[in-house]
């Protein structure tokens, strides 16, 4: 039987358009789950949006719709730039799926039924946006922790779940389990602000909120966001269906990525439900940084700027999904914050994607046209320094790679890895000189041998990039005749035949003019 991989990416709020912001977790789930197609595992990917509360009800009032016309809408958008960015998802969930539905009633009854969730009155601080409620302790200069926006004081009839009970087992899970939380900046953050000051018992009905699930026990009460949100990585596996197969092959799940901006909720209330539940804890939690844009998290309201285009829906089309992924997945420091500039995103197109990969490839196919007509040449164990080089750089390239995506969730090193290979091949070129060596026919088989050791790397690093870059990697691999490859295959010499031919292959990435798309670019944010 194969190994098992569950990962997810948080369930979105889709009170506005998906931003590139949103893409960024999710990309980085799909590259991480194709790498461990790669590896041969069964892999399952959810991913999905949250759709209850009260900023949903008030966005769809004020568009004149009702909650599930404008959510649809919402939802079909999202699902389409997942399509357009090649998300390839096993699961999408949304919250307000009858099945969630009913498996949310079910856990709360449980709770309730365990002690673990009582009825009292809530009086305390409210910040509406994030439908989250603070202690005083807990604001930072009298405003919300999470957004920093002002906070109200509301009271009314809850219930309640008894989380000041899990402070102790919380500490010990983090000390017995220490990758559980990762990057270990976030366990001390929970540590020092939450569960050392002590937890209070968590609010999670609300009576003045009626859009969401009713307690089925006492309808008046609305389940809070978070137990009807969290639940959601083990409901859309079936928990408490009849049909619970998914859940009994994947749980529990071996990564929830999330933005750090929603650990807490993840690292103490999540656990703590399951805790209650008894159900087995997900194996680790990673909390990433925040994409930035101008400084400031690339929020919902940035998908345009004064200078810049940061929408996904005109990028992709206009530069390839594989550039946007690339810069996504690339650039930022994976655990940190990362700045994103338009400069930068075109940047990277031109000096790896076009110069480094692109031309690697339109190279060695334009001299294997040339030379030999498109027929691979048989392969030869490496003799010559260089050519061990270039294989010993492939090896070590597809085992770092391995090892970052295992151990750490970590794309930006597994893919500059992998581009160690292309630039590996592209020296190669210049120091073997096959265009010189062309010209001797003394030295046909050494022409051959550099030839064979080419394809051989554009063939490894392609391996490994279809993880990252779906698309120009099918191209380079469909023209290698290559199907249904595996991380395997990578260092496999006997998997290009010899003496097939290969297809011919466009420029997989034009160069572009910086400045002009700049230029360009600056119109279309602007509106002109």
């Amino acid at each position: 039987m194969s190994e098992k991989f569950y990962i997810t990416t948080p369930i979105y709020y889709p009170s506005r358009k998906f931003t590139l912001g949103n893409c960024y977790t999710t990309v980085i789930c799909d590259a991480v789950a194709r790498f461990n197609k790669l590896l041969g595992k069964d892999v399952f990917f959810m991913t999905g949006t949250d759709e209850h509360g009260q900023k949903i009800a008030q966005a769809a009032k004020n568009a004149n719709k009702t909650e599930m016309e404008y959510l649809d809408e919402i939802i079909a958008d999202a699902k389409s730039l997942w399509k357009l960015l090649n998300i390839d998802y096993d699961k999408f969930i949304r919250t307000t799926d009858d099945y969630h539905v009913k498996s949310v009633q079910k856990i709360f009854r449980e709770l309730y039924d365990k002690g673990y969730i009582y009825k009292s009155k809530y009086k305390g601080k409210y910040c509406v946006p994030c439908e989250s409620f603070w202690t005083e302790s807990q604001l930072v200069d009298g405003k919300c922790p999470d957004c920093h926006r002002d906070v109200i004081d509301q009271e009314e009839e809850a219930y309640f779940f008894k989380l000041s009970e899990f402070g102790d087992k919380l500490l010990k899970l983090y000390k017995d389990n220490p990758e559980f939380l990762k990057p270990e900046s976030r366990v001390n953050e929970m540590i020092t602000n939450f569960i050392k000051p002590g937890l209070d018992d968590l609010c999670v009905t609300r009576t003045s909120v009626k859009w969401g699930i009713p307690v089925d026990f006492d309808p008046k009460h609305t389940i809070y966001v978070w137990i009807d949100a969290l639940t959601n990585y083990i409901t859309g596996l079936g928990y408490g269906t009849e049909d619970d197969s998914l859940y009994k092959n994947y749980w529990p799940a071996d990564v929830h990525v999330i933005g750090k901006e929603i650990v807490r909720f993840h690292a103490i209330i999540w656990p703590a439900i399951l805790m209650a539940l008894d159900i087995p804890l997900p194996k680790r939690v990673f909390g990433h940084g925040w994409l930035l844009f101008g400084g400031d998290k690339l929020s919902k309201s940035k998908t345009t700027g004064t200078a810049e285009c940061v929408d996904p829906r005109i990028l992709a089309p206009r530069y390839t999904a594989d550039a946007v992924r690339y810069i996504l997945l690339r650039e930022i420091p994976f655990g940190s914050d990362g700045n994103y500039t338009t400069e930068l995103f075109l940047n990277h197109i031109n000096s790896d994607l076009a110069n480094n990969y692109g031309n690697l490839v339109s190279r060695t196919f334009s001299m294997l046209k040339k030379y030999r007509n498109s027929i691979v040449p048989k392969f030869e164990e490496p003799v010559e320094e260089i050519d061990k080089d270039l294989f010993e750089t492939i090896t070590k390239s597809a085992n770092d790679a391995k090892k970052y995506i295992e151990s750490n969730f970590d794309v930006s090193k597994a893919l500059a890895s992998i581009f160690d290979i292309f630039s590996k091949a592209n020296k190669y070129i210049e120091v073997t000189e096959p265009y010189r060596l062309a010209k001797d026919e003394a030295k046909a088989d050494r022409l051959d041998a550099v030839l064979r050791n080419l394809l051989e790397a554009i063939k490894a690093g392609t391996i490994l990039l279809s993880a990252f870059l779906p698309d120009c990697s099918k191209k380079v691999l469909d023209a290698l005749h290559l199907k249904n490859v595996k991380f395997k295959d990578v260092l496999n010499n006997d998997l290009l035949l010899t003496g097939e031919m290969v297809d011919e292959l466009g420029i997989l990435f034009p160069r572009l003019d910086v400045q002009k798309e700049l230029e360009e670019l600056s119109k279309i944010a602007e509106g002109k």
